[in-house]
């Protein structure tokens, strides 16, 4: 479920969700009815309430969950697996002009991906732990759109369960659902 913290991403899927009924909304409107849904009088009030959460409150540091950043080589494909398979959606998209590589935020639910083609931004091959609740339920999800190219099993650990997926571009994602003993 997303929170409060997650008010821009939850503006863009809006914008999307609209624009793919065609209907045009402009962000700033999204944002405002996102800073609505959250009983704030308008955007500047939601904006500064998580300025506020972000820093801790005795004014020390605080950081907050990472973001992994992952290499991909094609928009198409990235969609194919990480949208129409996987569930995630486009939060938002970056390019510095028309034809250059795409930068993109994912997500779904609590989890955010950072999807990048930029040369040097991320090593193919590399692995993303993804904390999951329900992980037997997304496994069943998986299967039942059968994807041509990943069929994952459930593998059951020490510290709970992992299905591993691996993107065309040979990054794994690595779900699990951590059992406390």
């Amino acid at each position: 479920m997303r929170t409060f913290m997650n008010a821009k991403a939850m503006a863009k899927t809006l914008e999307s969700s609209l624009a793919a009924r065609n209907i045009d909304l402009p962000h700033s409107a999204a944002l405002e009815i996102v800073a609505a849904q959250f009983g704030c009088k308008d955007w500047n009030v939601l904006s500064a309430r998580i300025a506020s959460e972000v820093r801790a409150d005795d004014g020390s540091i605080a950081i907050q969950p990472a973001i992994p950043v992952v290499r991909t080589f094609s928009e198409e494909k990235a969609r194919e697996f990480y949208c129409d398979w996987l569930g995630f959606r486009v939060d938002w998209e970056h390019r510095f002009a028309p034809g250059m590589p795409l930068y993109q935020q994912i997500s779904r639910s609590e989890s955010l991906l950072h999807l990048s083609e930029h040369h040097g931004d991320a090593t193919p091959g590399s692995t993303c732990f993804v904390r999951v609740a329900g992980i037997e339920a997304y496994h069943r999800e998986l299967h039942a759109k059968r994807y041509a190219n990943m069929r994952p099993g459930i593998e059951k650990v020490d510290w709970g369960l992992e299905m591993t997926v691996i993107d065309p571009f040979g990054n794994r994602i690595r779900f699990c659902e951590q059992r406390h003993v």
